[in-house]
């Protein structure tokens, strides 16, 4: 049977422990029990940890052997913040199939109430994140940014850098990997996507993308939701450089 696997919360050489509502959860959710065994992601690596101690907000672990993982693909997403409810959902999913970074990032069709509130939601956004990764069995969640200006955004360093665009009708995302991969040697983990708001880019936002050395690329010649293209866009990448 597959062991559970929980992100610590703190680490101390070989021993490690889950607080607040993490271990309330897992306590008394799930009823965890003294000498209980899980694999730990301790973010650096994954370790086998047996429970010690179990006290209110509060489980312990003893860390054994470290589980060999496989290597986290480093993608970033920058996605413009829209409708929190269905943002939420993408960042969760992205989570799960694997995106290393998240930027939320604040466009020009962003509307300005979501903009102006988005600052206080980092924090649910990174536990959602945190919630996902847990359940994927991941060796660590993504890291959640707080919101970005566009300009800002863009300057990101990084390997690919792909701009998905409903201006672009020739180049698809899949055929720009490759085509990066082909060009440039490099990991070929080292990608960064960016999708635009409910209405998409502007043509002003899409230029600066291009000055600042991204691709543009589509997704198909449907229109899909921003939440949609975020997570198959994702899954898209993760497969073509498994």
């Amino acid at each position: 049977m597959t062991r559970r696997r929980w992100l610590a919360d703190e680490v101390s050489g070989n021993r490690a422990a889950l607080v607040g509502s993490h271990a309330d959860h897992l306590a008394r959710v799930l009823r965890g029990r003294v000498g209980q065994e899980f694999d730990i992601a301790t973010g650096e690596n994954v370790r086998r940890g047996h429970i010690t101690n179990i006290a209110e907000g509060r489980i312990e672990f003893d860390l054994g052997e470290v589980i060999p993982t496989a290597a986290t693909p480093s993608l970033t997403l920058l996605i413009s913040i829209f409708k929190f409810d269905r943002m939420e959902w993408a960042i969760e999913k992205c989570s799960e199939l694997g995106a290393a970074v998240i930027v939320p990032v604040i466009a020009q069709r962003t509307e300005a109430h979501l903009a102006a509130a988005a600052p206080k939601r980092v924090e649910r956004w990174q536990r959602l994140a945190r919630q996902a990764s847990e359940q994927a069995r991941r060796a660590s969640p993504p890291e959640i940014t707080p919101p970005a200006k566009l300009k800002e955004a863009v300057m990101i360093p990084g390997g690919a850098r792909i701009v998905l665009a409903e201006s672009e009708h020739d180049l698809m995302l899949k055929n720009a990997i490759l085509e990066d991969a082909l060009e440039t040697p490099r990991p070929a983990s080292e990608i960064a996507l960016a999708f635009g708001p409910e209405g998409g880019w502007t043509q002003p936002e899409v230029k600066l993308f291009l000055q600042e050395g991204w691709t543009a690329a589509s997704m198909g010649p449907t229109i899909l939701r921003a939440e949609t293209a975020a997570i198959a866009a994702t899954a898209v990448v993760l497969a073509a450089i498994d």
